[in-house]
């Protein structure tokens, strides 16, 4: 085994792909969880994505495992990276990897990738095209073979309103009465699920990849939390940082498609309205959905705060999630609300 996982890379890509002259180029950036690495050879380039070294447990080479099978299962149907090799081969460098093609694109949050766009129309087009690539994401409906092995459907919102209220119960960092209000409510107006399908699990504009020539999604990345659940609550997640009617400023994660917040910019409702004509589902319970994505993910990354609080991590994304965790309640209080 190298030293060097890069290197051990670059001789697994020539040995199993037969590629010449790999050579690491670089991390590149996004995602919290796992590494990404780009590497070129004489014939193509490639992204190559693996877990952290002190992130090496069966749960975490597991996301890695879902994404693989992911990529495979949406290649042809899906914008999204083609999936080049799977290595489980733990005397590589240690843990699980996979590669992928190299898709030349940016991830969108503040700016946009070309200065001579005009902000309104690329922002309104980006919006657009992004409810439409997750359409095509939900048109993998439930029953499919693919499917069954990344998750069951039933009873999925139920399942997931207890699994995080036992956790911030049990695990509790701070005093936060409205998550608990929140969860009661969310329990109690749960509505019926609409034809289960695969999820993204983590969408918004962040976890594309945008044309730097013209205002568009060219590939969905970061699969890794992909599953079988309710496709309104991943329209819901991105809706969630879209658009200036939010209810903190700053918002929570502001930086999350910044590029929206900005007078002439099409609104949330208008881009459920996309998802929806394209989907054929109802945008009758968004609201519902808004409220469940924020408070759920409220759930998860106190989680992380717990973390800075204990002198466990120290960055300025634990810091600001003093801040953050309280604007998504409210988020979700004012989308309960119907206010959206």
């Amino acid at each position: 085994m190298s030293t060097a996982p890069q290197d051990a890379v670059c001789h697994w890509l020539e040995e199993n792909l037969n590629w010449s002259d790999v050579q690491f180029l670089g991390p590149l950036s996004g995602g919290n969880s796992n590494l990404t690495w780009h590497f070129s050879s004489n014939e193509q380039s490639c992204v190559v994505r693996t877990t952290p070294d002190e992130a090496i447990s069966p749960n975490s080479a597991r996301g890695i495992e879902r994404e693989s099978k992911v990529l495979k299962l949406v290649q042809g149907v899906v914008k999204a990276p083609k999936l080049l090799a799977w290595c489980d081969d733990l005397n590589v460098m240690g843990r699980c990897f996979l590669v992928q093609e190299w898709i030349d694109g940016r991830s969108v949050t503040e700016t946009l990738p070309n200065p001579d766009w005009d902000p309104i129309s690329a922002a309104n087009a980006l919006g657009e095209d992004m409810m439409r690539k997750l359409s095509d994401v939900h048109s993998i409906a439930w029953p499919n073979e693919g499917l069954s092995s990344l998750g069951r459907p039933d009873n999925f919102v139920s399942r997931q309103i207890e699994r995080w209220l036992a956790v911030r119960k049990d695990q509790s960092v701070r005093e936060l009465p409205l998550f608990f209000e929140l969860g009661s409510w969310l329990r109690d107006n749960m509505p019926e699920t609409e034809r289960p399908a695969l999820i993204h699990g983590d969408y918004h504009l962040d976890n594309t990849l945008v044309s730097t020539e013209t205002p568009e999604i060219k590939a969905i990345i970061d699969w890794e939390l992909a599953t079988v659940g309710d496709p309104a609550m991943d329209a819901a997640l991105a809706l969630l940082f879209w658009g200036k009617k939010r209810a903190c400023e700053p918002p929570a994660f502001a930086h999350l498609q910044a590029i929206s917040r900005l007078s002439g910019v099409v609104d949330r409702r208008h881009l459920a309205a996309v998802w929806s004509r394209e989907t054929g589902r109802s945008t009758d319970a968004m609201g519902y959905y808004l409220a469940l994505a924020a408070w759920r993910l409220a759930a998860i990354i106190e989680g992380a705060y717990g973390l800075y609080i204990e002198g466990k991590v120290d960055t300025p994304y634990a810091a600001g999630l003093e801040h953050d965790v309280p604007a998504l309640l409210a988020e979700a209080e004012q989308a309960a609300a119907g206010n959206w």
